[in-house]
């Protein structure tokens, strides 16, 4: 399984998540997208809605009644109602739940790279787990080393 790491230094996770999840719908996947405050999941959902300039990324809450046709799904915990095997970590939380999915997009920045760091160092000893780490460079994702 795969956990990449994408430290955010230049935008927030509501306007980097929408250009993941299009490559993921693209592909035919799904995508649960787990933060511990539901304002940041409403910060996300907005990002979803703008994602594009005549577009729009269709998803739910994990509350809503029809959570398991959603293509994208947000909730406060790692139940994919929705039958994701894709995880967006949105608010720098680490959750060993994640590695039931095949691929985590795990997003941190300034204030949980503590965390970030501490949970690179466990999953690189962890057989079966390929961490790689992202960074932003001007308006491009860079694979750091």
């Amino acid at each position: 399984m795969q956990v990449d790491f994408y430290q955010l230094s230049r935008d927030p996770v509501e306007r980097v998540l929408p250009s993941i999840a299009q490559r993921l719908l693209d592909n035919g996947d799904r995508l649960l997208v787990v933060a511990a405050d539901p304002e940041r999941l409403d910060h996300i959902s907005k990002g979803l809605w703008g994602a594009g300039d005549d577009s729009f990324l269709a998803h739910g809450g994990a509350d809503c009644a029809n959570a398991d046709i959603q293509p994208i799904l947000l909730g406060l915990d790692c139940t994919a109602a929705n039958g994701a095997r894709n995880i967006a970590l949105a608010d720098g939380l680490w959750r060993d739940k994640a590695l039931e999915f095949d691929r985590v997009f795990y997003f941190f920045d300034q204030e949980t790279i503590d965390g970030a760091r501490q949970s690179w160092r466990s999953l690189a000893k962890r057989e079966g787990v390929e961490p790689r780490f992202w960074k932003q460079e001007g308006r491009k994702w860079v694979q750091g080393p």
